[in-house]
């Protein structure tokens, strides 16, 4: 990544006391944050949006272990307030170059009596959204911070629905359905995953999420009372009293709120890698985002082959030879791969028995496909730096990391330290059973994507990925970052003849639903999740091929959650759309006014007229359009569609 500008400009900086309230607003006026003391002498925030309150007062503090909380009878020592405006690129991901352009307010504070212990709060304020963390300076009170939990609200300021990822615990691989509910309505029980996206009815959409998480616990948030939301830490293993253990000084991750009238801003926006620091790789060029075949999906299937599917070297190559054929970048080989100790755990450092890896690896090699390697997390934590370094003497591209589950202080210590020790070998990673994006592919860009979601995989034992499920993802979960879905599944059947099962799934959106899926969600690691025989002579086959996983430009043109959403993502000169709908037959229009003046070549994949019973049928067509004409697109029930757009030779 390379700092194409950046500059910090304080336009107003103070080292004398100054008197609560104290402002920042975004660089286009529309979002104020205001830091204010309640009437109980309670710090707290407000946050309004175009002259109105999005976030009412919500207290502000730490609480920590055998101190009163931190955050009461604080007076101002000094506030600074400035500007930044930045712009960096990055090697995937939905803009490029980005720019971060925001205006900031520090403020240190003192309590007035009793331990006499410091606090500092630091705002941004950016025209789509707010962040916010806490600034603990070292001190003879506080020379090692062990936090309870923190006394962060969010008080939506008026009564609206919430999309609400409700999980069962703090060990969670946040894969579960999101439940549409006002926000007074969300149980005191429920434990919600982030993001988590609200309307404040007649003013905005906010989205509560979390950037820059290191050397920290994840934060989730629970209702307190009316609409109050707390934040909530995940607990340390070794101490569930406690959630951080940490040396001062120290900054917590940033509060991040996403605001915008329009919900498709919130897809649009950057704000948490805005957040995040720059970053810590000083040479890129290994790492390459691209598109993979996958063997673990359609569960050993495959047709009009002479040999029995299987981790076994035969398979391996099938789908090498389709990675080639199709021009994919890489080839997943999935859990199996490694030799099995004591008939459970599995040596990352020696192979299965079925498997001839130097054969396939120099196989790979020969058709310029490169290997990813699959791991369990507990036998990378023991192994790494055993088996990274002979990852890389092999030739490997990357590492699947899965079954974390968890996001306490030390489970978040242990992504960091894989995404160093990965870099250190030029090995990029897919974090699979993770917890959400928090920016931290900005400062480990190796990080190519992670799950973190209830993905397609789900259709192997459940009916739970429906169509409308995969709408609300594109507004809550993809807020945060890159996913790990695994699209393209091509046994496509209506949702009411579908049925689970784990070899050769089917999957209940039309075909055209998932081709859409590779330009409405945002990976830089994605996957074919069929088999072979799934997409050799489909005439969508070759828009998947050439689809890119890195943009330079993204916009949502329409949509809500649980809605249709319809996206146009820019790459170079070449645009590509995608609209998916929910369980409802759809048309809608698309405006081609975001082109350039001149002729471009449009490719239409749709849903055929009788995509409602015959799921697989696509209806494909060119024509050449400009920037003036809209085209109007029909979606079946479970539908969808994708468009290509580049310029006429």
């Amino acid at each position: 990544m390379k700092l194409l500008i950046a500059a910090l400009l304080s336009v107003c900086v103070s080292a004398q006391a100054q008197n609560l309230p104290l402002k920042a607003a975004s660089p286009d006026g529309q979002i104020v944050f205001t830091l204010l003391q309640t009437k109980e002498g309670a710090l707290a925030y407000e946050v309004s949006y175009k002259g109105q309150p999005v976030i009412a007062s919500s207290r502000l503090g730490l609480d920590p272990q055998d101190q009163p909380p931190l955050g009461a009878n604080l007076a101002v020592v000094s506030a600074a307030s400035g500007s930044v405006d930045e712009t960096y690129t990055m090697k995937h991901g939905k803009a490029n170059p980005l720019r971060a352009r925001a205006n900031w307010l520090r403020v240190d504070l003192k309590e007035a009596g009793g331990l006499r212990r410091q606090l500092g709060l630091e705002a941004r304020v950016f025209d789509d959204g707010v962040g916010f963390r806490y600034r603990l300076p070292a001190q003879p009170a506080i020379r090692e911070l062990r936090l309870e939990r923190e006394l962060t609200q969010f008080h939506l300021a008026k009564e609206g629905e919430a999309y609400v990822l409700a999980l069962n615990g703090f060990r969670t691989s946040y894969e579960d359905s999101y439940l549409k509910l006002p926000v007074s309505s969300i149980k005191p029980s429920y434990l919600a995953g982030l993001p988590l996206l609200a309307r404040v009815p007649g003013v905005a959409w906010v989205a509560v999420t979390e950037s820059h998480l290191e050397n920290y616990a994840g934060m989730y948030l629970k209702r307190n009372q009316g609409r109050v939301l707390e934040a909530t830490l995940s607990p340390r293993v070794d101490d569930p009293s406690l959630a951080v253990i940490r040396a001062t000084p120290l900054e917590t991750p940033w509060r991040v709120l996403m605001i915008s009238d329009r919900p498709g801003a919130l897809a649009e926006s950057n704000i948490v890698l805005h957040l995040a620091p720059p970053s810590r790789i000083a040479d890129e060029s290994w790492i390459q985002p691209g598109k993979t075949s996958w063997s673990w999906w359609s569960g050993d299937y495959a047709t009009g082959v002479d040999f029995k599917p299987g981790m076994n070297t035969a398979t391996m190559k099938h789908y090498i030879d389709f990675s080639a054929e199709a021009g994919l970048d890489y080839m997943m080989l999935d859990e199996g791969w490694s030799a099995e100790v004591d008939g459970r755990s599995r040596d990352l450092t020696k192979t299965n028995p079925q498997l001839d890896l130097p054969a396939i690896l120099g196989y790979a090699k020969q058709k310029k496909v490169g290997i990813w390697l699959w791991a369990h997390w507990t036998f990378v934590d023991l192994q790494m730096d055993e088996a990274f370094p002979l990852f890389e003497k092999w030739g490997i591209r990357g590492v699947k990391i899965d079954f974390m589950d968890r996001d306490d202080q030390d489970m978040v210590a242990f992504y960091h330290r894989v995404l160093k020790k990965a870099a250190e070998h030029k090995l990029m990673v897919d974090f699979h059973g993770a917890y959400k994006p928090c920016g931290l592919r900005r400062y480990y860009p190796n990080l190519l994507t992670r799950e973190a979601a209830m993905s397609l995989e789900y259709v192997k034992w459940s009916n739970r990925v429906t169509a409308e499920h995969n709408v609300t993802l594109a507004f809550t979960r993809l807020l945060a970052g890159p996913m790990d879905y695994t699209p393209g599944g091509f046994g496509n059947v209506p949702p009411e003849r579908f049925t689970p099962r784990w070899l050769n799934p089917q999957v209940p959106t039309t075909r055209a639903h998932q081709v859409a899926l590779y330009v409405v969600f945002e990976s830089g690691f994605t996957m074919f999740a069929d088999y072979p025989g799934a997409y050799r002579g489909q005439p969508e086959t070759p828009f998947l091929s050439e689809v890119p996983v890195a943009w330079d430009e993204t916009r949502v043109l329409a949509g809500e959650p649980a809605t249709p959403i319809v996206t146009a993502r820019r790459q170079r000169r070449n645009w590509y759309v995608g609209g998916i709908t929910n369980g409802e037959a759809r048309t809608v229009k698309v405006p081609l006014d975001f082109l350039e003046p001149g002729k471009y070549e449009a490719a239409l994949i749709a849903d055929a007229p009788d995509a409602a019973v015959a799921a697989e049928k696509t209806s494909i067509e060119k024509r050449t359009v400009t920037r003036t004409d809209t085209l109007e697109m029909r979606m079946a029930p479970a539908g969808g569609f994708a468009i290509s757009l580049k310029p006429a030779r």
